[in-house]
């Protein structure tokens, strides 16, 4: 067999995926998933490393200290033809083999025999839709759920496997905060968005995997956009300005006849973190707020 070697450093679940179905179209591939965790782990249930039968790997299941491990148990397992469930750390035969976490992991290994399910499951993500897949040990075999649940888990006999659209950024502002927020938006592998403050002509559709960004020092600029944000389903909205300034935000949308609830939604002063003096503390301030917001909303 060939030795493991990584062939991309990602964890996103669509990256991951489609190095699956190219490494399945030329000598065949595995999909490796983190189904079982023992006590504490890097990673979340239904983290994946996509295995190539030629060695190449990408992906994570652990914070980088199994995974070439993984590799060649997949290896094994497109060589025998069948599927494996294997364990890690803690409780695991491979007692050489220990996770810096002290707990354990165990890791169910899919041979690829079909990829139309994960090209349908891609098709889907790329239209902004959550996608659930329900791997079932016994049978060796993926299949797509029409209810997608809140998080990745066991359901019964079948693993079921969630995925969501990524973070998309609308960033509103003509200033060199927006820049600096957009710059970190695209390093951190985020959609994003730029919009004028006075446009209504473009055509974006705010989803709930979508956070909102206003970051201009008059309210007056605003307007369109936090209109637009919070007549949406977005799951962060963030708005530049002090404690006074969002008052006086508030007292304008109540007069507009805007709810509570709704204005309830916005996030001021915007950031994790502040008060903020420079563009580059800013918009780690934002994009680490919008990180926690999307791991609060959706795991």
């Amino acid at each position: 067999m060939s030795n493991p070697v990584r062939a991309k450093s990602v964890d996103n679940p669509a990256d991951i995926l489609w190095f699956a179905i190219e490494a399945a179209q030329y000598g065949g591939a595995a999909l490796a998933t983190l189904v079982e965790i023992r006590g504490g782990a890097a990673r979340a249930l239904g983290a994946h490393v996509a295995v190539a039968s030629d060695g190449r790997f990408c992906g994570y299941v652990s914070g980088g200290c199994v995974e070439a491990a993984v590799a060649a148990e997949a290896l094994q397992a497109i060589a025998d033809g069948r599927d494996r469930m294997v364990k890690f750390g803690e409780g695991s035969p491979f007692f050489d083999i220990t996770l810096p976490c002290g707990g354990g992991i165990t890791i169910a290994i899919h041979v690829l025999r079909n990829t139309d399910v994960l090209d349908d499951a891609l098709k889907e993500l790329a239209c902004r839709k959550s996608v659930a897949l329900a791997y079932s040990p016994d049978l060796q075999r993926l299949a797509p759920l029409d209810k997608v649940p809140l998080r990745s888990g066991w359901c019964g006999e079948d693993f079921i496997s969630v995925y969501r659209p990524k973070t998309r950024v609308v960033i509103s502002g003509q200033t060199g905060e927006a820049e600096a927020v957009r710059r970190l938006a695209e390093a951190s592998g985020y959609a994003f968005d730029v919009v004028g403050s006075k446009s209504t002509s473009q055509i974006i559709d705010i989803d709930a995997f979508t956070a909102v960004a206003l970051l201009h020092h008059d309210l007056d600029l605003e307007e369109v956009w936090l209109t637009k944000a919070l007549a949406s389903s977005a799951f962060y909205i963030g708005a530049l300005g002090s404690t006074r300034t969002h008052r006086r935000r508030i007292d304008r949308l109540r007069s507009t006849g805007v709810s509570s609830e709704a204005f309830d939604r916005i996030k001021a002063p915007i950031g994790l973190f502040g008060p903020t003096r420079d563009s580059a503390s800013l918009a780690l301030s934002v994009l680490a707020d919008i990180a926690a917001a999307r791991l609060e909303n959706f795991g």
